[in-house]
């Protein structure tokens, strides 16, 4: 008579792969350093992906942001054509020198166009100018405005369904902005400087802790969006890594957990 095998539950198979994982390179994770450790533990492997499917994840929270009550205003049509793609390409360059002029609302509004405006459907779902994993889409974009005619200096939020701005804080946080950011002029002398921020669990739903690094490439993607749009519209643009998270998060109101601020791009008349 045959003995019975009883199966192995899921919890001792986590962790089974867990202790196999953990014997491989142990030793090495004390010796690295926490940038190593990330890229590490957010590898694909099979074992990772077992243990990824093993492992409860977030619930999905809402995949659209916005702030009731907060003053609207909204945004004319993004209909401008300009400069072929080869052409932007070309003469992209990242400018930390912008002049005292206003930017005009239209700009602003065809700029946020190409970060994350809604660009038409792809099976049943939403989908927009830069591309995103699952089309989750976990980035959010704030603008903090330094100088846009027509438009109040203050912190506001892009509202994509409705391409609306919506007024967080009103004033004139050009001097926040640039202590926030190490002492980097341009963040303040631009007409306005972009915020990118993540909302982690969008993406971690689905994808877990790797959706980590896919939020880190969907900011690269927009941010470039933003590069070549400024180029087509004859204006000049930087990306920004180098600032205080803590600061920056706070300037704009989000924990730094749940959501917190990935990169800058400040945008200005040249």
């Amino acid at each position: 008579m045959k003995e019975k095998i009883s199966p192995i539950s899921p919890s001792l198979l986590l962790a089974i792969v867990i202790l196999i994982g953990t014997t491989a390179w142990g030793e090495e994770v004390s010796k690295s350093s926490i940038g190593e450790r990330f890229h590490s533990s957010t590898s694909l492997t099979w074992s990772g992906v077992l243990e990824d499917l093993l492992r409860a994840k977030p619930k999905l929270p809402p995949l659209y942001k916005n702030y009731p009550g907060a003053k609207k205003i909204s945004l004319p049509k993004p209909d401008y054509r300009g400069m072929v793609l080869e052409e932007a390409i070309e003469k992209r360059r990242s400018v930390r020198e912008y002049s005292s002029r206003p930017l005009e609302l239209s700009q602003v509004s065809q700029i946020l166009f190409a970060a994350q405006g809604l660009t038409g459907g792809l099976h049943g779902k939403p989908v927009r100018a830069a591309p995103s994993a699952g089309a989750l889409y976990p980035v959010e974009v704030y603008v903090i405005v330094n100088n846009v005619d027509g438009l109040q200096k203050g912190i506001y939020h892009y509202s994509v369904l409705e391409h609306a701005l919506e007024l967080i804080k009103p004033g004139d946080f050009r001097s926040a902005i640039i202590s926030a950011g190490l002492k980097q002029e341009m963040l303040g002398d631009s007409g306005v400087t972009f915020v990118l921020s993540a909302i982690f669990d969008r993406i971690r739903h689905k994808y877990g802790e790797r959706g980590f690094r896919y939020v880190y490439m969907e900011c690269g993607h927009v941010s470039q969006n933003i590069s070549l749009q400024a180029v087509s519209l004859g204006l000049g643009s930087v990306s920004v890594g180098a600032f205080l998270d803590h600061k920056i998060n706070e300037l704009i109101g989000v924990d730094g957990k749940r959501e917190a601020v990935i990169y800058l791009h400040s945008v200005g008349r040249i």
